[in-house]
């Protein structure tokens, strides 16, 4: 390591450059993900400056008192291999104290997540394509459509997610752009998803539903909405078998693999609800 190299909480513009970083690396983020993330936990989103510039970015979101999520672990190709990106890294982990740190870990760097602590969970497979089937309405489910998350989501969420997000999905659910769809049955909230417009097509995610009825009608309504043969992403969990399945019948294909690793056992999650990941990012 050579220069003047520190470590500091970025600011919009250098998240932004992180954002544009991910999208150069194929990650594909949403369009206005950026202040989506950020206002989850600001101190967290931390940038490696040599001489000034940024050269590195990593994100710890401490979501509560014992769980944080890890992502935009990136450093500008120029200077990868010479240690600015572990010392960033090292700043990271020690912003989340003594919490359970989960992450997606693309193939590449999983063995060394695994060198710092990491342990395999499961996998979470990227499926895409262009949707010309959409599902069919399902009978005795309805689905609509919302702009806010609200306490019933946030509590239906809690099942599927290590700790509670009420402002993040607050933010997720009525961010312009974002649509967001609410399934019930005989009026009580079974399921959500969110669709977000991302630099190539749309992500569905999350997409929470107690079985693949409910999520197909989720879809059924939520497609539409976005336009018949856009391109669709959704990041599925492989030990979810009914979710592989919907998302080869829409015809989408898997194109690359993360692997969901936390630092100590893993929290216990209602996999079987999950047909959609909210984002490799931030959980």
């Amino acid at each position: 390591m050579a220069g003047d190299y520190r470590i500091d909480m970025m600011g919009d513009a250098d998240v932004a450059t992180a954002v544009d970083w991910a999208a150069a690396e194929g990650w594909n983020p949403g369009i206005r993900d950026a202040a989506c993330f950020t206002a989850v936990d600001p101190q967290g989103f931390l940038g490696g400056y040599l001489d000034g510039r940024l050269i590195a970015s990593i994100s710890v979101v401490n979501y509560d008192p014992a769980f944080s999520f890890l992502g935009f672990y990136i450093a500008h190709p120029e200077f990868r291999g010479q240690g600015y990106g572990y010392k960033l890294w090292q700043a990271g982990i020690a912003h989340a104290g003594d919490r359970l740190v989960g992450l997606d870990g693309v193939v590449a760097e999983q063995e060394n997540y695994k060198r710092s602590g990491f342990v395999l969970a499961y996998r979470n497979i990227r499926y895409g394509g262009a949707v010309t089937t959409v599902p069919a309405a399902v009978p005795g489910i309805e689905v609509r459509t919302v702009s806010s998350a609200g306490a019933e989501v946030a509590a239906l969420d809690r099942a599927v997610f290590p700790a509670d997000r009420p402002a993040f999905l607050e933010d997720w659910f009525s961010t312009d752009g974002h649509l967001a769809r609410a399934a019930y049955r005989d009026g009580v909230l079974v399921g959500f998803a969110v669709a977000r417009p991302c630099r190539s097509g749309w992500k569905i995610g999350p997409l929470v539903a107690p079985d693949r009825a409910t999520a197909e009608a989720l879809l059924a309504d939520l497609l539409p909405a976005i336009g018949m043969g856009a391109e669709i992403y959704l990041d599925v969990p492989e030990p979810n078998p009914q979710a592989v399945a919907l998302a080869e019948a829409l015809g989408l294909t898997p194109g690359f693999e993360t692997a969901r690793m936390y630092t100590g056992p893993a929290p216990a999650l209602d996999i079987a609800k999950i047909y959609g990941v909210t984002t490799f990012e931030l959980g």
